[in-house]
């Protein structure tokens, strides 16, 4: 099964290259904003927890993709879709 390391940034802000470059050195595949200190919370208070996060950019530095507010709003609503997919089929297969 695939794995990778999720990075978080406290945000809302985009990372610099330069910051992109050290959380790759760090092992880091990709980095997000929200779901660390949301899941943090949410074992603070005793939840069992899963989470999934979409990708809605690359970040600076790691392609000639121009990052901006508009692109990941605009990124967010496909991100959801593909996830709805994946979280139907899921559930579909449990039963």
């Amino acid at each position: 099964m695939p794995h990778g390391i999720y990075a978080w940034y406290s945000g809302p802000s985009f990372e610099t290259p330069a910051e992109i470059r050290a959380l790759k050195i760090l092992g880091s595949d990709a980095v997000g904003m929200s779901t660390v200190p949301e899941v943090i919370l949410a074992r603070f208070l005793g939840l069992r927890v899963a989470a999934i996060s979409t990708i809605t950019n690359m970040a600076a530095g790691m392609s000639a993709e121009k990052i901006s507010h508009e692109h990941t709003k605009a990124m967010a609503p496909i991100g959801a879709a593909k996830l709805e997919k994946v979280l139907r089929r899921f559930l579909r297969d449990l039963t």
